[in-house]
């Protein structure tokens, strides 16, 4: 399969390098939709408007913009007319079209809508009114329900004239005012005399989500409980729509790769500027330049402690093994509890038990780490002593580091800032001053017997 993609993406590229698009619009109109949105990944912004613009088919342009992130989908759009804009809209999915008009500049987007004007832009201005990253916002409202008092035969035959709404194997069942009551799996409706009534078989404890709450926690829930999909529902319990598996599994890929993004110190914003060096340059800078004065930190720190170094310059040699040592721990136990947020492994209540179960890893592995160093001091520099300092202080900056690592991204969750933030590079730049002061400090300590 992946053979075949990279014919085809090799096959794409020379085409498109040729100017040959008579024949580049005969290769699309033979590829598969789920090819064709497959290989806008691996091209840049130009050469997703040249496909972008070959293809003829509303329906296949809505499939690959739905699987394309949102702003480049509205920057694909933003190219071409209104009227064609809003044909490819309707053949999205709600939830898609909202957030890719969300991208769009203001002006366009209330042209799009004006033109729409119809049932399809009244669902999509009423998904509008949520956040982005709200359960109402990823929702599908196209969806499938049943009254609690209609018989088994009832519901299978409304079952089989439904069209065009999102239905996994969850029947969701409301009352007459659209609250949510009850839920059916397609099996139970199977299994049943027809003459049974709904609110008799269904099962009225259903999980379900609010529309205000975070995209992050609907994930979770659906992964907890096993579920294939979840209902919405507003402050008081109607049915608004409904979550499925593969926008949750968009979810978890969106905020993983947030969050992986966050901890190097950059932004998926990355990817809208393809190979724009200055502006890409522009995103990574803030982080880069918060180490560079973590380092005149270091630098000054080791000046204070000039007199100790000039009396025992062998110090000098382990100043990179201690620094480095301390940022590895303290990313590593950072790294596992931004994690262990992200997927709710771990939350307030465990805290405590994550932190004392990285303070005895980070011990261990410090006297580990103490032993080996201290031993390799001593057998380079002749000097007992100096193994003793070299080894406690690296026994101490690997404990202190893997405490760091914990308590750095609890504080910024605690603050209500994405923990992210607070991974490599901030626990990275902290371990590299705390490291040097112990360092430092125990050399201090044992001067006069280290001369």
């Amino acid at each position: 399969m992946e053979q075949k993609l990279q014919i085809l993406l090799d096959t794409v590229r020379k085409l498109t390098r040729r100017g040959a698009y008579p024949n580049l619009t005969k290769v699309l109109a033979k590829s598969h939709p789920a090819d064709i949105a497959h290989l806008f990944r691996y091209l840049d912004l130009k050469e997703q408007r040249i496909l972008f613009n070959l293809l003829d088919d509303a329906e296949v342009s809505a499939y690959v913009l739905s699987e394309l992130d949102h702003a480049t989908g509205a920057q694909l759009l933003e190219q071409i007319d209104k009227e064609t804009i809003t044909e490819v809209l309707q053949e999205m999915p709600y939830d898609d079209a909202v957030d890719i008009i969300r991208n769009m500049p203001e002006e366009l987007a209330e042209e799009v809508l004006q033109i729409m004007k119809d049932e399809h832009s009244d669902e999509i201005e009423e998904l509008l009114k949520y956040g982005e990253d709200t359960a109402g916002g990823i929702m599908a409202t196209e969806i499938f329900s049943l009254r609690e008092e209609m018989s088994v035969q009832e519901a299978i035959e409304a079952l089989q004239g439904a069209e065009d709404v999102e239905m996994v194997f969850y029947v969701y069942v409301t009352d007459e005012y659209n609250h949510l009551v009850g839920v059916l799996s397609l099996r139970q409706l199977l299994t049943v005399p027809p003459s049974a009534l709904l609110k008799d078989i269904m099962t009225t404890e259903v999980i379900s989500v609010r529309t205000d709450i975070d995209q992050e926690e609907v994930a979770q829930l659906v992964a907890k409980y096993n579920i294939l999909a979840i209902p919405v529902v507003d402050d008081g319990n109607k049915l608004m729509g409904i979550i499925t598996v593969d926008d949750v599994i968009d979810v978890m890929r969106e905020e993983a790769t947030e969050d992986i993004y966050k901890m190097a110190g950059s932004s998926d914003e990355e990817l809208l500027y393809g190979y724009k060096s200055f502006k890409i340059a522009r995103l990574r800078l803030p982080w880069l330049i918060t180490n560079l004065f973590g380092g005149v930190i270091t630098g000054y720190l080791m000046w204070l402690f000039k007199v100790t170094l000039k009396e025992v310059i062998a110090l000098i040699s382990f100043i990179p093994v201690i620094t480095g040592m301390g940022g590895n721990v303290g990313g590593q136990s950072a790294t596992i509890v931004v994690r262990g947020f992200a997927t709710g492994r771990i939350d307030v209540n465990t805290m405590r038990q994550v932190f004392l179960k990285e303070l005895r890893v980070g011990l261990i592995m410090g006297v580990v780490c103490g032993v080996t160093i201290g031993v390799v001091a001593f057998g380079w520099h002749h000097n007992p002593y100096l193994g003793v300092v070299v080894g406690i202080a690296m026994v101490t900056a690997m404990t202190v580091a893997a405490t760091m690592g914990v308590m750095a991204p609890a504080f910024f969750h605690k603050l209500g800032v994405d923990p992210a933030i607070a991974s490599t590079p901030f626990v990275q730049t902290a371990n590299d001053i705390t490291g040097i002061l112990i360092y430092f400090g125990t050399a201090t300590i044992f001067l006069d017997y280290l001369r």
